[in-house]
């Protein structure tokens, strides 16, 4: 949203960061998205960033950066650029990014005064980049077309959505890229008996402002049945909204306040979703399980939405919007074929692997689906403990088809989500020698190699293994695979597929056994 790109960093990229100074990142494609004209009255940046997510849902823009353009871009303010920014992880991307524009700079200018105080936690050394003042601003406006991208540039893609047909949708249940109007739902009138306005993206004093508004245009209180809670981005946000009125009317209609921090979104603290219930939330992630139990139906919506859907019981609008089909555009140049390539295999990385297939016919795998949040903040769990619970949100009977030894083939974008690296160091632990995939996170596949943990994409043999099993179950016992490493080449039902060759950088890092023992020995 800050006109500057920001990528996860978790546990062992942050140590060897701290220890060295240095670390590697692969540059990622780049994706062109033109917003175009206005939104429409009741429509907000939530809204904007499901229907990408829902428009746009065949990985168009999978590990790519983004950068979002046009004259729909300029129009958004600050508050629909931090929330569309933050959600592109959930649309498959690796980062988005809006212009350097007067917007950019206004928000700025209005965080000074918390970057310079020097009450402020923490010690900083002379040398420090953690703030900056209003020179700094100025300098950066005033070279802000080393800012832009060339008029000359090349995307990997370019994708155009009219502001102006974009209408209130809700995701889910627990899909993020599964988007439904609010007209239809509410025909459906799907009963909810949690609401949830909290979390990075949907939390701060505009979200609490918009949500309190509903309250006082539709008056009453929060529908019996339901509990609807509330927590600010930060204790600053909260004092804010008290300021203004908007935290009591939230509180007075029945809401019932956490303290700031990520709660419920991550499955952690008061208010659950439990067994068989239906919530309606403003966080960024529905995926099965997270928020709670595996078999409750979480649908993702803008805090006003949440407002009016707790009000009413039932998931709603919080004004009357007619559908109207999206005015969208997609353009992108021609696909180069792949084809094999040798490689040269460092000592001590293995020339071949063979094993059974465990096929997992899943699209979009997220991680809380490959290890479960509640396990995530642990630190007790050993080893053959995290291997125990591999899959369990997303398939409870995995571990029961699992024989050591076992390659594990999945749908594309596996590993999306929550950048925990347990997602790829209990697959590890379980004696997985590698996961193939159609294609994954960037986030996941860095975790992996930074861990010890082969992965790599095939999505030719993901379509092979879609067409030979017609009924397939959420975990499929597939044939016999061999992959060999040096040709960059698998075989299976005696058809041959070319997969990436690894690099020498990927190679060192499963032979150091993750960047932890590689820095170690620098």
């Amino acid at each position: 949203a800050m006109a500057a790109l920001g990528t996860p960093v978790v546990r062992t990229d942050a140590a060897s960061i701290w220890a060295t100074g240095v670390t590697w990142w692969q540059v990622p494609p780049v994706a062109k998205v033109v917003l175009k004209g206005k939104l429409l009255p009741g429509v907000v940046g939530k809204d904007v960033i499901i229907a990408l997510c829902g428009l746009f849902n065949r990985d168009e823009v999978l590990n790519h950066a983004v950068e979002f353009v046009g004259d729909g871009a300029t129009n958004l303010p600050m508050s629909a650029r931090m929330t569309i920014a933050n959600m592109t992880t959930e649309w498959g991307a690796l980062a988005g990014v809006f212009p350097f524009d007067e917007t950019t700079v206004k928000y700025l200018r209005s965080r000074v005064p918390e970057f310079t105080n020097p009450k402020r936690p923490g010690k900083r050394g002379a040398k420090s980049r953690s703030g900056y003042t209003n020179a700094d601003v100025e300098e950066w406006w005033k070279n802000r077309s080393t800012l832009n991208a060339d008029p000359d540039a090349e995307y990997a893609i370019e994708l155009e959505l009219d502001l102006a047909t974009v209408v209130p949708h809700v995701s889910g249940p627990n899909e993020v890229k599964t988007m439904v109007s609010l007209p239809e739902m509410e025909r459906k009138r799907v009963p909810i008996q949690k609401a949830y306005l909290l979390s990075c993206v949907n939390a701060r004093f505009e979200d609490l402002r918009d949500a309190a508004e509903v309250i006082r245009s539709r008056g009453g209180r929060v529908a019996d049945g339901v509990e609807f809670y509330l927590a600010p981005a930060s204790a600053e946000t909260q004092a804010r909204a008290e300021s203004s009125g908007d935290w009591q009317t939230l509180i007075g209609a029945g809401a019932i306040a956490l303290p700031p921090g990520c709660g419920a979104c991550i499955g952690l603290g008061r208010g659950l979703v439990q067994k068989g219930e239906n919530a309606i939330s403003a966080t960024n992630r529905n995926f099965k399980g997270r928020m709670g139990d595996r078999d409750a139906f979480v649908y993702l919506g803008s805090p006003a939405v949440v407002a009016a859907s707790a009000l009413a019981g039932f998931i709603c609008a919080p004004m009357n919007f007619a559908d109207k089909p999206a005015g969208t555009a997609t353009r992108r140049p021609e696909k180069k074929v792949r084809s094999a390539a040798s490689v040269q295999i460092m000592e001590g990385f293995p020339a071949s692997v063979r094993g059974r297939v465990l096929f997992i016919d899943k699209d979009n795998l997220n991680t809380d689906g490959i290890y479960a949040g509640k396990h995530t903040y642990r630190d007790d769990m050993t080893p053959e403990q995290m291997a125990a619970v591999t899959f369990e949100n997303y398939d409870p009977n995995f571990n029961a088809l699992y024989q050591k030894g076992d390659i594990v083939v999945a749908g594309f974008n596996f590993g999306t989500g929550s950048s925990r690296e347990q997602a790829a160091t209990a697959l590890k632990f379980k004696g997985i020698p590698c996961v193939i995939a159609g294609s994954f996170s960037e986030t996941y596949k860095r975790n992996a190699f930074n861990n010890g943990f082969v992965v790599f994409e095939c999505p030719e043999l993901v379509t092979h293994l879609r067409e030979i099993f017609s009924d397939r179950a959420p975990t499929t016992v597939g044939p016999e695979i061999t992959i060999d490493y040096a040709k960059s080449t698998l075989s299976v039902d005696r058809k041959s597929f070319p997969f990436p060759p690894l690099s020498p950088a990927a190679q060192e890092l499963i032979v150091a056994g993750g960047a932890e023992k590689l820095v170690a020995t620098r």
